[in-house]
């Protein structure tokens, strides 16, 4: 049996017609199943995925078994949890602004333990700029001069009103996300090896590992390869070739929560001394100044075939080193290379080797 993947609508008829035993169900991607322009109704889209299926040209999509399920859900969600408390927090910020309070410009983090005492101090009616900038703490008392200046503003009424808002909403949403983290560990205790072998990714945290085993499982034969399982999240480049030229091909649409995390990954495996971070230098420094997006796409790639190893072979991910590059390179021929740069620049060398 055939079908198309209609947003959520698909789920409940899916699960209906997968309990019985011995019927293979086959979801398929919409985009994937397009009949000819012009004859577009729901009866012909039926006939058209009955004489697919029957020639056998349809692919079925992923589906991810019910334990793997419920992890996609609970983190699916925390995403979108932390995602508006990002946005109440903006809003808050923007409230505090237009009461003339530029706290954010001195203090790194306006939501702290200091800047959270003086907004609340703003909000139960302290207008004083010298006592809430006495409430500063720790490193941020070196800059007690700054704050007077910068929460000295007209933060009226209405802008505490909406501040305390925002102050509840947050404090809201931090306790459903610390509930839906509790929640996630425990569903996650099955996959406990799984996603230890993950973190020993450089880049690769617990929420990471979490993610990757909730968007892909743990089962890697849904994947005959590696390249399968990029193409799959989206993460390999596209293919645009016409008239026998190649021209620039962007990555493909994929599974855009897979993608997101790999990616924070990667811009985390950048800033290490191991092969990755080696990698990304060289892409970045190949690709221009501008180029560290097209690295951090690369790495997230690089990742996931190392995530694919990793959940295949069941072995921790062992680090190839940060001079896995330059150990490869030809004495002789990167010597050359530099002597030919130094030329170019006006200078006449002579080598002399160094003493054993």
């Amino acid at each position: 049996m055939a079908m198309e993947a209609t947003g959520v609508y698909w789920k409940p008829v899916f699960h209906a017609l997968a309990e019985p035993d011995g019927l293979e169900i086959l979801l398929c991607n919409a985009h994937h199943v397009k009949n000819v322009p012009g004859r577009k109704t729901d009866a012909n889209d039926a006939v058209w995925l009955a004489e697919l299926l029957e020639v056998g040209l349809l692919r079925g999509s992923f589906i991810p078994p019910a334990e793997i399920a419920v992890i996609r859900e609970l983190t699916r969600y925390r995403k979108k949890l932390i995602e508006e408390r990002t946005r109440e927090t903006q809003r808050l910020h923007k409230v505090v602004e237009d009461g003339g309070i530029k706290l954010d410009s001195v203090a790194s983090k306006a939501l702290g333990v200091s800047g959270r005492a003086m907004i609340e101090a703003l909000v139960a009616g302290e207008r004083d700029p010298q006592v809430l900038a006495d409430l500063a703490k720790g490193v941020l008392r070196k800059k007690i001069p700054d704050l007077t200046m910068a929460l000295a503003g007209r933060f009226g009424d209405h802008h505490a009103l909406l501040a305390r808002l925002h102050l509840d909403h947050i404090d809201h949403l931090n306790t459903m996300i610390g509930k839906l983290d509790v929640q996630i560990e425990a569903v996650v205790v099955p996959f406990a090896e799984q996603k230890r072998r993950l973190m020993t990714i450089p880049g690769v945290g617990e929420r990471t590992a979490q993610t990757v085993i909730s968007e892909i499982g743990v089962d890697m034969s849904r994947f005959p390869t590696a390249d399968h399982l990029a193409s799959w999240a989206g993460l390999c480049p596209g293919n645009h070739e016409s008239a026998g030229k190649r021209k620039k091909g962007t990555t493909r649409h994929g599974n855009a929560q897979l993608c997101g995390v790999l990616v924070e990954a990667a811009w985390a495996a950048s800033r290490t001394s191991n092969r990755l971070g080696a990698r990304f230098r060289r892409l970045h420094r190949r690709f221009g100044k501008a180029g560290g997006k097209k690295a951090a796409v690369a790495i997230a790639h690089t990742i996931l075939v190392i995530v694919w190893h990793v959940l295949r072979d069941r072995v921790d991910y062992t680090d190839l080193g940060n001079d896995y590059y330059t150990r490869r390179d030809d004495p002789d021929a990167r010597k050359n290379r530099l002597l030919r740069q130094l030329r170019e620049l006006g200078y006449d060398t002579e080598l002399t080797p160094l003493a054993a």
